[in-house]
């Protein structure tokens, strides 16, 4: 299982960008760094009408693959929004890249299990990912430790907080009790 691969990835890890997106990023992230100028890492970014994985799980188009299982780094619109507030009213701007993602990556298949769970659905089915996807194959799990340790908090620390608190109760489209089960 590719699981077993993934390795902690902070803002200091090898950058090896196998797509032109990831590569434009790179160059990009260079720029601004010999500019002085400061980099936030975005991860997958969900909150009220965006989640890549629960459109999926909804639509019925998700898949559970074993072999290819993958940790997802995502964090929550709002969260963004406050740790590049934090880092531009911080006194010290210094020139350097943080990650803005949540506290914990969670494999894909993890995902799935606690949407349908949560959702009182049945899982997705197993069987092998089709199509490429957007951000690759990376299977990663990303670290926020740097910004946190300057003092950043997330509103929402988890996807399952994410969901919780915020995401479906955005969604008048089906009925999702709004109880603390998690």
């Amino acid at each position: 299982m590719r699981n077993a691969m993934a390795h902690g990835c902070t803002e200091e890890s090898e950058t090896k960008p196998d797509r032109d997106t990831g590569q434009v990023l790179l160059e990009t992230e260079k720029l601004v760094l010999e500019r002085r100028g400061m980099v936030a890492r975005l991860a997958g970014i969900y909150g009220p009408g965006r989640s890549a994985l629960l459109s999926k799980f909804l639509a019925g188009t998700a898949t559970i693959d074993w072999e290819n299982d993958r940790f997802v780094n995502q964090v929550h619109r709002d969260d963004i929004a406050s740790a590049i507030y934090f880092l531009l009213t911080r006194e010290t701007q210094q020139t350097r890249i943080y990650n803005v993602v949540d506290d914990q990556p969670m494999l894909q298949s993890e995902c799935y299990r606690w949407l349908a769970q949560r959702l009182d659905r049945p899982l997705p089915p197993i069987g092998k990912s089709t199509g490429q996807r957007k951000r690759g194959n990376s299977n990663k799990r990303v670290s926020n430790a740097k910004l946190r340790s300057l003092g950043w908090t997330l509103q929402y620390p988890t996807l399952v907080d994410a969901m919780e608190k915020s995401i479906l109760r955005s969604m008048p489209v089906f009925d999702v009790p709004l109880s603390s089960k998690t």
